[in-house]
């Protein structure tokens, strides 16, 4: 393995080149330009190369050549090896920040020796701060075999800062590059490399990601409407500062209330609710709600048709295991139906009834797991840190979440939500005219992100382009009965939306629906499949055959 660094300035006539070819980072083109298929050497050779030539202006670039057969990072199983590909590692504006913290864009490309023509954008998530492993699939598309694999250029981008901590909201500019000036410029120096190292730009280019991954891709929809063909947004984070931050912490407060306290007085927020409480609270759900899909399996397909009244769970005297106590129903109904101010008004969508309140992944955003009056919750832990030293202007890295003022902290939010947020476009008027295609995919159990909220933007953006059936020309939703923030929970959750967007910017196959499976380690349904059917139509049961077959369900409008 070779690796060679070099810093390129603006001067250099490469870069003159180089922009000539790869214009402003958007449309792309040369479909019929040959890729040259090189040799492991001469492979090699041209990516130790790449520093020297690439020409990019104030980037510091390091290059090391993967051999084929190389064993993917973290994998045990057999057989799971990489193809030859070049490996690209870039620094971009490396600079001292106004809190004395070193700052750059740091990226990763993989470029494969068989390179197949098309560009992945990997999107990231939480605070960002690390680079995803390019040889993997997206988060939101656990199913799709390796990319890089199958011969994608990939690339991965920290945000422009490292570590997952929100402290480098105390300067300014590094607020800027996570919200989106990092992605562009990523985007745009990918794309040049790409160009660089295969004579020609990528045929089709894609963006694929989850939470703070699928807002980045809302993020590209609206802000660069022409550097991607396609983009999937998971569970996107579109009101992330603005509104589901202020979710988590009514919720936060809402459970934290009613939890029991220990000797000292101090509540442990983990035993608001037990794992039994959380099932009992499932099974009711399901009572209510799963039959109108037409069978009783456990998941709630029909969610438009699902309503539900926890108050039928309230005990009539002292709890016990087969209800819950008044406090509870409270609690469930006030964080359900989402935040209000003290006048009543909404501040974010409230949360679908799903059972997989139950699994693992609900209870780890809302209650932790900690039995100490210290909570481990990811809303008191990703969330306040969100909060107090990136969306708050300016920064608050004191302020304790259980003081959050729901008249009056909103506010704080405002500046930076307007850089960060990308609720208020439910046009795409760029976007769609370029013929970009997008897909919204949200789990119905997802305690951070509501998918009530993707819901409400879907039906604005239907609304400002002549309805639903124009809206699917070009975006489609689809929703996951059961799965948590991105994966997890009582859902059939591993699906290939990567190649559902290339079949349909490609091929034009517009999708009706995603096949899509549980895993065998899904402890709920180990071996069923489904249908994740395009919004607002579901999958309903044929009436007879295996409810574990996806074969015997259709999507379904009634």
């Amino acid at each position: 393995m070779k690796e060679t660094t070099l810093m390129r300035s603006c001067s250099n006539a490469s870069t003159l080149l180089l922009a000539l070819l790869a214009g402003c980072g958007g449309g792309d083109g040369n479909a019929n330009a040959a890729t040259p298929i090189l040799d492991a050497k001469a492979s090699e050779t041209a990516c130790v190369d790449m520093a020297t030539k690439a020409g990019l202006t104030a980037t510091t670039l390091t290059t090391s050549y993967v051999p084929a057969g190389t064993k993917r990072p973290g994998t045990a199983t057999t057989g799971d090896f990489l193809p030859g590909h070049c490996m690209v590692t870039g620094s971009i504006n490396p600079r001292v920040g106004a809190d004395g913290k070193n700052y750059a864009i740091g990226f990763q490309l993989s470029l494969p020796d068989n390179w197949n023509g098309r560009f992945l954008y990997l999107g990231g998530g939480g605070n960002d701060g690390t680079l995803r492993d390019t040889s993997l699939s997206s988060s939101i598309s656990l199913s799709t075999p390796s990319p890089l694999g199958q011969g994608f250029a990939v690339v991965s981008a920290d945000g422009g800062h490292i570590g997952t901590s929100a402290s480098f909201g105390a300067d300014p500019q590094a607020r800027i590059d996570h919200a989106f000036n990092a992605h562009d410029k990523t985007a745009v120096s990918a794309k040049a490399l790409i160009t660089q190292r295969y004579g020609r730009k990528p045929d089709k280019s894609y963006f694929s990601g989850c939470s703070g991954g699928g807002r980045q891709g809302m993020m590209f929809s609206q802000r660069f409407p022409d550097y991607f063909d396609g983009i999937t947004a998971g569970a996107p984070a579109m009101r992330v500062s603005s509104g589901a931050t202020v979710a988590a912490m009514w919720n936060n407060a809402k459970f934290t209330g009613i939890a029991p306290k220990d000797a000292a007085g101090n509540r442990i927020l983990s035993q608001a609710f037990s794992n039994d409480d959380l099932t009992l609270a499932a099974k009711a759900i399901n009572a209510a709600c799963d039959a109108s899909d037409g069978v009783l399996d456990g998941m709630v397909n029909n969610v438009k048709a699902c309503t539900f009244n926890p108050s039928v769970l309230q005990c009539t005297g002292s709890k016990t295991a087969t209800c819950l106590s008044t406090e509870q129903v409270g609690a469930l109904k006030d964080v359900f139906a989402g935040p209000k101010n003290s006048a009543g008004t909404a501040l974010y969508a409230g949360q679908p009834w799903d059972p997989g309140l139950a699994a693992p992944g609900w209870r780890a955003w809302t209650l932790g797991s900690s039995t100490t009056a210290t909570p481990d919750s990811r809303y008191n832990v990703l969330m306040v840190d969100a909060l107090v030293n990136e969306f708050f202007t300016p920064p608050d890295p004191t302020f304790n979440p259980l003081n959050f003022n729901f008249d009056t902290d909103p506010a704080r939010m405002l500046w930076f939500s307007a850089i960060y947020d990308t609720y208020a476009d439910a046009t795409l008027a760029d976007y769609k005219k370029r013929g970009g295609k997008l897909l919204f995919i949200h789990g119905m159990s997802d305690p951070i992100f509501s998918a009530s909220d993707t819901l409400a933007y879907y039906d604005r953006l239907s609304a400002d382009n002549g309805g639903l059936a124009s809206t699917q020309g070009f975006a489609r939703t689809f929703l996951v009965p059961g799965m948590n923030h991105c994966s997890g929970g009582m859902a059939t959750d591993n699906y290939d939306s990567i190649q559902t967007m290339v079949d349909w910017v490609e091929k034009g196959i517009a999708p009706d629906s995603i096949p899509a499976v549980a895993t065998a380690s899904n402890t709920y349904f180990p071996s069923r499949s489904r249908p994740l059917c395009a919004y607002p139509k579901f999958a309903k049961y044929k009436g007879t055959g295996s409810i574990e077959d996806a074969g015997n369900f259709a999507c379904s409008d009634n």
